[in-house]
């Protein structure tokens, strides 16, 4: 639709988000489930910071990329989970303007930022796999550091991006936001202007960002697959494979997900659809991969056992 130049249109201050339209009793409900998945994930991801903090043991460049990835579950979902709570009990569900375009930036920083880390943990795991000799040094903690700042500041340019092109456009006083936190897709959406160029710019990003990450996942994965399959016992194979399978699962969640929701030529088209998948990557995802982690990593176990072990030891 495009906008009428000769009007006069006021300047859109605040957005309503829609977010579930349910029965009182159903938002009830879907504020309690909210509340418990945030709980999970500020639980689970805090304790992920801490056990690898105190554990002198995981004080490796695999540990140290984990770190980051549940405190960016924990900014990101934190940046959606509170608002939204927020939005099940208020009968007038608004946010400003301003308040909008803030979430949508620090949301589209940290989503960004892990899938650039999912793809640096896979480079990790194929230099300590494929060129264990050279890992300390392809690995040094200045590398670990550059990796995930290099991280950080493709996740931010993506953002700015993103942003800069979303609220350039025009509302004309449509501020019904059919979504519950401020997304690409519901904005496109109640725009008066004609968005091509935006969702051409959404396409373009997401697939860029998804082509360049999952081809350094795919590659590292490939070489790995090459190395383990030499191994000659099915024991060192195992041993060997089981260090990644933790983050092939948290990969294929991941960007199964992001693909669905932004790297699809008309994803904007079914509002109630990407609310489910926006549910599933906002909070399901940060909530599963602590647990993912802790339940199928040997190290992070061993760990969580010898400080409860100290603990007890302690009364």
């Amino acid at each position: 639709m495009k906008i009428d130049l000769s009007k006069n249109y006021s300047e859109l201050t605040e957005f309503i988000l829609l977010g579930f339209r349910t029965s009182p009793e159903v938002q009830i409900l879907l504020f309690l489930l909210f509340l418990f998945i945030y709980m999970v994930i500020v639980l689970g991801n805090i304790s992920m910071l801490i056990v690898i903090k105190i554990d002198s043991r995981l004080h490796t460049p695999m540990y140290f990329f984990l770190q980051n990835l549940s405190y960016l579950d924990l900014c990101y979902s934190t940046v959606i989970a509170p608002q939204t709570l927020a939005m099940f009990l208020s009968k007038e569900k608004k946010m400003s303007y301003r308040g909008c375009a803030t979430q949508f930036f620090f949301f589209a920083l940290f989503v960004g930022t892990e899938g650039f880390l999912l793809a640096v943990m896979a480079y990790d795991r194929f230099s300590a796999i494929c060129s264990p000799l050279l890992y300390p040094v392809r690995m040094s903690q200045q590398a670990c550091l550059r990796l995930v700042i290099g991280s950080y500041s493709c996740g931010c340019i993506n953002s700015m991006v993103q942003t800069g092109f979303t609220f350039s456009l025009r509302f004309c006083g449509e501020n019904r936001l059919d979504h519950f936190f401020c997304d690409v897709p519901a904005l496109i959406k109640i725009s008066c202007v004609d968005t091509f160029v935006n969702e051409i710019v959404l396409f373009v990003l997401s697939a860029l960002i998804i082509i360049t990450t999952t081809t350094v996942i795919l590659v590292s994965y490939a070489h790995i697959l090459f190395t383990v399959l030499k191994i000659p016992s099915t024991h060192g194979r195992g041993k060997t494979f089981s260090t990644c399978s933790s983050h092939i699962t948290v990969v294929s969640l991941f960007y199964g997900t992001v693909f669905f929701m932004y790297a699809q030529p008309g994803a904007v088209s079914s509002p109630e659809k990407s609310k489910v998948i926006a549910v599933f990557y906002t909070l399901i995802i940060p909530m599963l991969n602590p647990l993912i982690y802790s339940l199928r990593n040997r190290e992070v176990k061993n760990a969580l056992e010898r400080i409860l072990m100290r603990q007890r030891s302690f009364h």
